[in-house]
């Protein structure tokens, strides 16, 4: 039996992970789907203030609470998206007890660097125009279509990873870039993971929902972890 946490995107919620998360269940492992203040379930609880901090401190909770019920000393994490920030800074607290870090067609930063900093000029144009309508909140992208998204907390693509040390512990690392979805901002990741040591590559003919997508494929790369 293996532990996995699976971390949604930004506007989103876990039920992006609804599919996966059942059948990574029926394998037999456990899953936490993390639930980030302000997003998803819990987007009643908006507030302005909201930070990277905040959701790092959310899925680090939800580890430690289904630890306290058996399991969880070592776990399998999963990043989509902008969940690519949290399981970074998730991984800068935890990381000795990290067996994979999986970025999913996931922003992957360095030490020092924020959201904004990983995005060029026309989203950033979009996160300053959202402040015109709802001070502290950014609306989904043009383009971005679904029902159950809601505003994401503008401090949290301003906030900057923080290395401490520990994310060096890490197990594995895993990237999966989504190769049918253009303009990305994620292809320059390829170039670093191609490049630097330690990380295992995954290409999937999917849009950016890679486990919408790719199911079977992304399933198997989380098993493969085990």
């Amino acid at each position: 039996m293996t532990d996995y946490v699976l971390v949604h995107g930004a506007w989103g919620g876990s039920w992006g992970y609804d599919r996966l998360a059942g059948e990574l269940q029926a394998a037999g492992h456990r899953v936490v789907l993390a639930q980030l203040t302000g997003l998803g379930t819990r987007k009643g609880e908006f507030h302005p203030g909201i930070t990277l901090t905040t959701h790092i401190d959310d899925v680090c909770n939800q580890i430690a609470s289904a630890a306290t019920q058996g399991g969880f000393d070592t776990f399998v994490l999963v990043g989509h998206s902008y969940g690519g920030m949290i399981v970074t800074g998730v991984a800068t607290r935890l990381g000795a007890r990290i067996k994979a870090l999986v970025y999913l067609d996931a922003f992957l930063p360095q030490d020092g660097q924020s959201l904004w900093d990983l995005t060029g000029e026309w989203e950033h144009d979009h996160y300053i125009g959202s402040q015109k309508f709802t001070p502290g909140a950014v609306a989904p992208l043009p383009g971005v279509v679904h029902p159950l998204l809601s505003p994401q907390p503008l401090l949290t693509l301003l906030e900057a990873v923080k290395f401490t040390g520990e994310e060096a512990k890490v197990g594995r690392r895993i990237y999966v870039f989504a190769n049918a979805w253009e303009p990305t901002p994620f292809r320059k990741f390829v170039a670093r993971v191609s490049t630097e040591k330690g990380w295992e590559y995954h290409e999937a003919k999917a849009g950016h929902d890679v486990m919408g997508d790719q199911p079977e494929q992304t399933l198997a790369i989380l098993l493969g972890c085990a």
